[in-house]
């Protein structure tokens, strides 16, 4: 590459040119052109300064030759849990932005909950929007959330800005985000029926089946964890969605999906045309139960990680299109919560850390199986841009967005280490597994932020984004 933009190029003509650019149709050569941080023009890899539409020979210009390294939208993580105000100490806005612009992450999406206060009034979003100000590295968006008794909030929290609103439907291991019955669901989609939201849903209900089952295993073994969240618990909780969603109309969202056994029956419902939508995480993509060592707590999650002919069967369901997006559920904790000494899986703390890692691992993963550099904009910028309202300005590169980008050599492998892990705790399954896809440069609204493993801004660059959807 020949040069790059720094921080006092806002207002100059930066132009991004290389062999392989990610664009909705294909990889093409092109030369991305960008001005006041928007993509203005999408050239041809050879054309000149005239071509390019630049007519003006004073106007300040900067060419950044990538060669064949690969040039993608910036990767739009539509689940992460930042946990800021209330539980910093397990991640907070600088730590988690910091690893998404390492991992060439560009925008995030909160989740209402582990924060304290939760997301759940307008009054709580507003702690949280502070909290967040002149603070991140990446843009950051918000969801708000649904739990019992709020429903209030929820029209006052779309004119505010979030983008849609998650619920549990089992208890969510934080006592101020309690879960919803079949009762709090019917007023939420009542109340949204003529809104621009989106109900995401963590999809398990414990029932008979799921419960009866008694299993003696000790605690460190990870097998007892995962027999006491059986696969039918996602199950009956998508029969439930999809039924309230097919009445109400209200797009649904189902968040992590683990078990492969709801495929048919949500390909199913979108064959009817219920408007419903799924996202899976690297860690079911990429992990199986038969490798979890045991008191190894840094695998688990909730829903938990299966076996590996479920993991097969997930693949097959995000190349056939039933899945539509991949997103990291980064959910970080500090050691003593993850039970690290005890290794007791039924007492640790459910939730992986993998925000930075998301792009190498659907890369490395994926590709053998057919995945394409297409496929991987659509799984983890387009499609998540799209659940999260965001994608008039996101998730592409096309002409009147944000020029946000991830450039990144896909035939470079990585080491996973704790060094260069930017989240706050770095306790991960992935420490030592050995990537491919590294990333090179991460671009911001026509800034680099990162570059070559280094923060190259002297202040933060993010802003947040809550235009409202009322």
């Amino acid at each position: 590459m020949s040069s790059q933009p720094s921080s006092d190029l806002t207002n100059s003509i930066v132009v991004f040119k290389s062999r392989r650019v990610v664009l909705p149709h294909g990889v093409v050569s092109a030369a991305i052109v960008t001005k006041n941080g928007k993509i203005v023009a999408v050239k041809g890899y050879e054309e000149g300064r005239t071509d390019l539409g630049i007519n003006d020979e004073y106007q300040p210009i900067l060419v950044v030759d990538l060669g064949n390294l690969v040039l993608s939208p910036g990767v739009v993580d539509s689940h992460v849990h930042v946990n800021e105000p209330g539980r910093t100490h397990w991640e907070g806005f600088t730590t988690a932005t910091r690893a998404a612009a390492a991992g060439g992450v560009t925008t995030i999406v909160d989740m209402p909950l582990n924060s304290i206060p939760p997301t759940t009034t307008k009054e709580n979003f507003a702690e949280k929007f502070k909290a967040a100000s002149n603070n991140v590295l990446v843009d950051v968006a918000f969801w708000g959330g649904i739990i019992p008794g709020n429903q209030d909030e929820l029209v006052p929290l779309l004119k505010e800005g979030v983008r849609g609103f998650k619920c549990f439907m089992c208890p969510s291991g934080v006592d101020e985000f309690p879960q919803v019955k079949e009762e709090d669901l019917e007023i939420a989609f009542q109340r949204l029926q003529n809104s621009s939201s989106t109900i995401l849903f963590h999809a398990e209900v414990e029932c008979c089946s799921a419960v009866s089952e008694k299993v003696e295993v000790l605690p460190s073994v990870y097998k007892g964890f995962l027999q006491s969240r059986p696969g039918v618990m996602e199950v009956e909780a998508i029969r439930l969605i999809i039924e309230l969603c097919r009445r109400y109309r209200v797009p649904s969202h189902i968040v992590h999906l683990s078990c492969a056994e709801a495929i048919p029956i949500i390909a199913q419902a979108k064959k009817d045309g219920v408007p419903i939508t799924v996202e899976t995480c690297p860690h079911y993509l990429t992990l199986s139960a038969e490798e979890v060592p045991v008191k190894a707590t840094q695998f688990k999650c909730c829903p938990p990680i299966r076996d590996k002919v479920n993991q097969d069967l997930l693949w097959a369901g995000l190349l056939d299109g039933t899945i539509d997006l991949v997103v990291s559920d980064h959910s970080p904790a500090p050691q003593d919560l993850k039970c690290v000494e005890t290794g007791d899986f039924m007492k640790a703390w459910g939730g992986i850390s993998s925000l930075q890692l998301v792009l190498p691992l659907l890369w490395t993963y994926g590709h053998p199986k057919g995945l394409s550099l297409t496929d991987v904009s659509r799984f983890l910028s387009y499609n998540t841009a799209k659940l999260a309202r965001l994608d008039h300005r996101k998730g592409s590169i096309a002409v009147g967005l944000d020029a946000d980008f991830v450039i990144w050599n896909p035939d470079e492998q990585i080491t996973v280490t704790p060094d260069m892990l930017h989240f706050r705790h770095k306790l991960s399954p992935y420490l030592g597994k050995v990537l491919n896809g590294r990333v090179v440069m991460t671009v911001l609204r026509g800034q680099t932020i990162f570059n070559s493993g280094d923060f190259v801004l002297d202040k933060p660059h993010g802003v947040l984004l809550a235009d409202s959807l009322e």
